[in-house]
């Protein structure tokens, strides 16, 4: 099989999704690497490192997709609408196509993709067992977005982040407060922990306390019904419009005395909660400042523009967005490998290069979007009905 790793299009997107150090395990599958030209160089993966793996380099987008049975990428579909005109044009009946595709927040952009004939994979989709947890992107970028967010927040805090004893007096920690305690939130509290702020973590899902205590942080408890706030897949279920209201008078009094907030909150294919209200923002300390990861979903906070610094008073309201981007060499590392973890696993399964209907195996069932020029996966189905 041959497989082509394209480069990335959409803006400031700095990952590749195949390094360097990944492609010997391609070559024991007897797979054949072309990568266009360019394409890791933003990761500091030059062409050459790819040469010296024995992967080829092609000069145009246009040869890469005439000459590779799959490709691979970072962004497509829905998560790169601007540029997937080009990528429609380009793909052939019967290629495959994998990557992230925000397949249930945009699934009308999937339709024209869908009707090229190519197979797509979402790798949003990957279900949350531990046979796919080698294989799920997700997590890995979470991490990384989670770790990046606490060193932007320290990074513009006008005050330490850990206590010092000094001959000039004491500097007391920083108070940061984590929504969230998914992958990001995780991290984000154990950063935060390894660099001497006094942490708080709170989540929707009571389950969540042992994860957040395991990594230093002080588990916040608010007094809501949160028997159903978990669903099937591990993931947070969207609640009714007056528990999110008391949600949220709950945590005004955690945001009045914390210098740092985090909100990582996020629903699959659903606008991202509104966790914190303009009023909750001037609830805050003089030069406190809040990083709402959740900014492309519509973000946490009610002040949050994706991309953009919003000063609110004196408090700072950060909507990041793409953060695992920021550290390209790292993401591209880990993504490449869940790549090839995810195209071993289809190729044993029998579902690479031709995908078989109904798949037996749950993976390759739940990643399949679509094939043979039809929408098949239910779940982007029902948001494209929705």
């Amino acid at each position: 099989m041959v497989i082509g790793v394209l480069k990335e299009t959409y803006p400031n997107e700095r990952r590749v999704a195949l390094a360097p150090p990944v492609i010997p395990l391609y070559k024991k599958l007897e797979c054949q690497i072309l990568v266009q030209t360019g394409a890791g160089l933003e990761a500091a993966f030059p062409d050459a490192m790819y040469e010296e793996q024995g992967a080829s380099i092609v000069s145009s987008r246009e040869e890469l997709f005439a000459r590779a049975d799959c490709l691979i990428t970072l962004r497509t579909a829905g998560a790169n609408e601007e540029a997937g005109s080009e990528e429609i044009r380009l793909l052939r009946s019967g290629q495959t196509l994998i990557g992230f595709m925000e397949p249930l927040w945009r699934a009308s952009a999937l339709v024209p993709f869908a009707a090229s004939g190519a197979n797509l994979y979402a790798m949003e989709l990957m279900p949350r067992i531990t046979r796919a947890q080698s294989m799920d992107a997700l997590s890995s970028m979470a991490t990384i977005i989670g770790y990046k967010a606490v060193l932007l927040a320290a990074n513009r805090l006008p005050q330490m982040f850990p206590m010092l004893m000094t001959a000039a007096g004491t500097i007391t920690p920083a108070r940061v407060f984590v929504i969230g305690a998914g992958v990001a939130g995780l991290q984000a509290m154990a950063t935060a922990k390894r660099l001497g702020a006094s942490v708080e973590g709170y989540d929707v899902r009571p389950a969540a306390r042992d994860q957040v205590e395991s990594v230093g942080a002080k588990f916040v408890e608010l007094d809501l019904d949160t028997e159903n706030a978990e669903d099937k897949g591990g993931y947070a279920r969207a609640l009714g419009e007056e528990t999110y209201k008391r949600q949220q008078a709950l945590l005004t009094p955690y945001l009045s005395r914390s210098d740092v907030v985090i909100t990582t909150a996020a629903i699959p294919g659903k606008r991202a909660p509104l966790l914190v209200t303009r009023e909750m923002v001037h609830a805050m300390p003089t030069g406190s400042l809040i990083v709402d990861i959740a900014a492309e979903w519509g973000g946490n906070c009610e002040l949050t523009q994706p991309d953009q610094i919003h000063k609110e008073g004196t408090v700072e309201v950060i909507g990041a967005v793409n953060l695992a981007s920021t550290l390209p060499t790292d993401a591209s590392l880990l993504y490449s490998r869940n790549m090839f973890n995810f195209i071993q696993h289809l190729i044993k399964q029998g579902a690479l290069p031709s995908p078989s209907l109904p798949a037996e195996d749950e993976i390759a069932r739940e990643t399949l979007v679509a094939t043979n020029g039809e929408l098949v996966n239910e779940r982007v189905k029902q948001s494209l009905n929705a």
